[in-house]
């Protein structure tokens, strides 16, 4: 098993209220239509396919989808909105799991691979996209840029929302490039504590490791829109695509 931090039942109970934004479909159409116009006719793999916020509607729109998932809990809300036929999923890390067949897309989206905590098994996440990929095929990622700049000299922590209902913040070993995302949301008049670790890595970053799993960068943009990503841009969508004739690395 990989160094990934299990998501509780608890947690996997509240997820799809808490991160009800991210349903919406302001946030949700632009992202399946960029995936699925990747899939085409081919079948999708989703890493870490958590509660299916991404799968499940792109399996609606005909998409043949397939899930890895660490967390028995977040699986299981899955399941109470589609059937094991309709969308498998299989219980593992994304960075070693196995599942048969190949695949036109793989894809990784809401910052997860982060929830890997070394360098070396986010390599080893780009390997196994490359492995499950057919010749031709993407990966796609999506990701924050880190938000280093935000630190003044001797800061460790910066804000991400500050809203009537929940603080969070994030503070930074920059030895170790890890973050720690701290949430404090209000429920019942009292406030809930939580906290996950995860470690940042830059674009550049990723592209060397997509490059040791044979894989070659083909688009990078800012969001799902496909606005282009600038030096300004707080986080990437990217994909890099198998190559159809150069075997990729194991």
């Amino acid at each position: 098993m990989t160094s990934s931090e299990l998501w509780t039942r608890a947690t996997a109970e509240r997820y799809d209220t808490e991160d009800a934004e991210m349903f919406s479909a302001a946030v949700l159409g632009p992202t399946l239509d960029f995936l699925a116009e990747l899939a085409g006719d081919g079948r999708a793999l989703e890493f870490a396919i958590g509660t299916g916020r991404v799968g499940v509607p792109l399996r609606e729109r005909g998409v043949p989808v397939v899930g890895i998932e660490l967390s028995e809990h977040m699986a299981a809300v899955l399941r109470r909105k589609v059937d094991e036929d309709t969308l498998p999923v299989t219980i593992g890390d994304m960075a070693t799991t196995v599942v048969p067949g190949g695949f036109a897309l793989v894809y990784l989206v809401y910052n997860t691979i982060t929830n890997l905590l070394t360098q070396d098994e986010q390599v080893e996440c780009f390997r196994n996209a490359a492995r499950h990929l057919e010749p031709g095929g993407r990966f796609v990622i999506e990701l924050g840029v880190p938000p280093l700049r935000l630190l003044p000299p001797g800061q460790v922590a910066v804000p991400f929302d500050v809203s009537e209902r929940h603080l969070g913040f994030d503070t930074f070993d920059l030895v170790e490039q890890v973050l720690v995302s701290h949430h404090f949301t209000l429920e019942d008049g009292r406030y809930r504590r939580d906290a996950s670790r995860h470690r940042y890595a830059w674009p550049a970053e990723l592209d060397l490791m997509a490059r040791l799993a044979g894989l070659e960068p083909e688009r990078r943009v800012a969001d799902w829109d496909g606005t282009p990503f600038t030096q300004d841009s707080t986080k990437h969508i990217s994909v890099w695509r198998k190559p159809t004739t150069a075997a990729c690395a194991e």
